[in-house]
């Protein structure tokens, strides 16, 4: 699950950033509001949610709600602000915040009002997903393979593994490109080695116990993999 954060306080922003990526999310995080709009209206990523501080250099995290309802944008918004009056409360609500959460904050609490907007958003993925023969498992981080005699096979996988396999569940049967892969499964500023998708893909198969030419993730050379349903 990939994740906007727009913070311009360093060690908030650290910290909040390694308890995301710890619990398994893909995060860009942005010190300024103005940037962070540039790079959502160019809409080259999808997010999941994003969590916006109030008071940013460029553009406030007000404006930059409001920018995303005026695009009839349905990400959900978790407000971080020190303002803690009943009347800034309903300003930041207004603005198009789905949620607000005053500073100083308990990790805990962060990581449990994104599991109350995953729970109430249309947009986001159940605790399961299943395309074919597949059924992901958000909770375990396991996935479920079921062979033709319905045995089921359950599978761990580790974060990047898991987040990639999704990527490839969520588009069966697309044809998607490296370049997708990289920008949507690592964040901003990343550099991945060159072969790093091949070698991503080769470890998922072979937990999968899929390495076969009849592979259900299709290598199309030259332009990118599929997952075949």
């Amino acid at each position: 699950m990939r994740l906007l954060l727009v913070e311009d306080e360093p060690d908030l922003g650290a910290a909040i950033k390694q308890v995301l990526n710890h619990d398994g999310y893909v995060i860009d995080w942005f010190l300024d509001g103005a940037q962070a709009w540039l790079y959502l209206e160019s809409g080259w990523t999808d997010y999941t949610v994003a969590i916006i501080d109030w008071m940013l250099p460029g553009l406030s995290g007000l404006d930059l709600c409001k920018k995303l309802r005026a695009k009839n944008s349905a990400l959900p918004v978790l407000m971080l602000t020190a303002k803690d009056r009943l009347e800034e409360k309903i300003i930041g609500l207004d603005s198009g915040a789905d949620d607000y959460l005053v500073k100083p904050f308990a990790m805990a609490e962060l990581l449990a009002r994104l599991r109350a907007l995953q729970r109430r958003s249309p947009q986001i993925q159940p605790r399961h997903l299943q395309v074919g023969c597949l059924t992901l498992n958000y909770n375990s981080h396991e996935v479920i393979r079921q062979d033709a005699n319905a045995q089921q096979q359950v599978i761990s996988l580790t974060i990047k593994e898991f987040q990639l396999l999704e990527y490839f569940m969520k588009h069966p049967n697309q044809i998607i490109s490296r370049d997708q892969i990289i920008n949507q499964l690592w964040e901003i500023g990343a550099e991945p080695i060159s072969n790093v998708v091949a070698a991503q893909i080769r470890l998922l198969r072979r937990k999968l116990g899929d390495d076969s030419s009849e592979s259900m993730i299709e290598t199309i050379y030259g332009i990118g993999y599929r997952l075949r349903v």
